[in-house]
């Protein structure tokens, strides 16, 4: 008789944070500047998000790939043909400049992600990707109603379980956490993690993005908030998940869909 419990492991995990740095790199900064509020703003960056991004690779043992310049230069969440890969200081570049930026910045990073999640393939090991980012507490003058949102693919089973059993196990370990799947926004929409899905083509491969509210983070409580989020995801990973969770969806009301601004991400 089949098992009715499915065991979320994953022999290897990894941390990314694509929007981890509002730098500008010397030679484009003629280019930008009158741009600088917008680079100090969530415009130019995931305010917060690389330190909960370290904090949760330093948790999980796993290795961490970050961006080295701001989305205003160019954003390695977005597929190479989205309107929103350059920004407005960005996009008026010279084709070869624009060409130069994607060979400098955007092809290296992604190649290197994808190597690694390659090798842990190739090792017959299965391999959980967490692209971290953070979100404005308020969207068109709408408050958020989360604190953590877990995104992914409801229809890939390993996803859709892992992160059913995430958000229990933080429910347990912080209630006062306010946990949300597919939310702020859809895991489905353009982005790396649906790159990489499309390009590894493996079962053994699962991608979470974790969004998180910029006024929690902001109290100065990273390595907490990782610590707990960490702790959780270790309790998800061993513990059985019935069936019947096969059959969610795991979409939440008021996740925004692929017309979703880049820069209120």
């Amino acid at each position: 008789m089949p098992s009715l419990f499915y065991p979320m492991r994953f022999d290897a995990v990894a941390v990314s944070c694509e929007h981890a740095s509002n730098r500008i790199p010397a030679r484009y900064q003629a280019y930008f500047r009158r741009a600088r509020a917008a680079l100090d703003s969530h415009r130019g960056w995931d305010i917060d998000a690389l330190s909960v991004a370290r904090a949760i690779a330093r948790r999980c043992r796993a290795p961490i790939f970050a961006a080295n310049a701001s989305r205003l230069l160019i954003d390695l969440n977005r597929s190479p043909h989205h309107r929103a890969l350059f920004s407005q200081w960005s996009r008026p570049l010279p084709s070869d400049a624009r060409a130069a930026i994607v060979e400098g910045y955007y092809q290296p990073y992604r190649d290197r992600v994808e190597a690694h999640l390659r090798a842990c393939l190739d090792r017959g090991e299965s391999v959980l990707l967490l692209s971290v980012h953070s979100f404005t507490p308020i969207w068109e003058g709408v408050e958020r109603t989360a604190d953590i949102g877990f995104l992914y693919d409801p229809r890939r089973r390993g996803e859709r379980i892992l992160c059913a059993q995430w958000k229990d196990a933080l429910a347990v370990a912080a209630p006062a956490l306010r946990v949300r799947r597919n939310y702020p926004y859809r895991g489905t929409n353009d982005g790396f993690s649906v790159a990489l899905r499309r390009s590894l083509r493996s079962a053994r491969f699962a991608c979470v993005e974790l969004e998180f509210n910029q006024a929690l983070l902001s109290r100065g409580n990273s390595a907490t908030i990782a610590g707990v989020v960490a702790a959780a995801l270790d309790r998800a990973r061993n513990v059985a998940a019935p069936a019947a969770l096969d059959a969610e969806v795991g979409v939440e009301p008021g996740a925004h869909g692929s017309t979703s601004p880049p820069h209120q991400r």
